[in-house]
């Protein structure tokens, strides 16, 4: 398989419906005028996942007041998304289960990773208008600085 091309900003975002560890529908058009961060981690249960996930928990009320929802993005089940955000003290942001199709939401934006069968570790943010207006792929070993999220969210 070809890998897709990753979004660009300036792109329209591409829409999708995805459940989060509670079982409860993310649709991403439905959060028309407001920020989205997808926030796109390889696997659950895992030590930067983890450290990247709880990030978003901590800077949820910061990004709340740039008019921003973060969401954790793998392909991961809801069992397993639940079972890990109760052992992460996750309450309040939703982990989506990109799970069936399998990286059907990473490979429409370009960052699913074939040959392992995960996504990249990358930071997307829709704008209100449903635009994609940033993007970041880190090294999957590594885990993104929040606070450069909030900077650009903060221009």
């Amino acid at each position: 398989m070809v890998q897709a091309v990753i979004v660009l900003a300036g792109e329209p975002a591409r829409n999708f419906s995805l459940k989060d560890q509670n079982d409860k529908t993310f649709d991403l058009y439905e959060q028309e005028g407001k920020r989205v961060l997808l926030s796109f981690h390889p696997l659950a249960w895992t030590e930067f996942c983890a450290a990247q996930m709880k990030s978003l928990e901590e800077k949820r009320e910061v990004l709340a007041k740039n008019n921003c929802i973060p969401v954790g993005i793998s392909v991961d089940s809801i069992p397993c998304k639940k079972a890990w955000a109760k052992s992460l003290g996750i309450t309040q942001t939703p982990l989506l289960c990109d799970f069936w199709p399998h990286g059907a939401v990473a490979e429409k934006y370009g960052l699913f990773r074939d040959a392992n069968g995960f996504s990249e570790r990358a930071n997307v943010i829709i704008d209100e208008k449903q635009r994609v207006v940033f993007v970041k792929v880190y090294p999957v070993h590594s885990v993104p600085d929040i606070g450069e999220i909030v900077a650009f969210l903060g221009k």
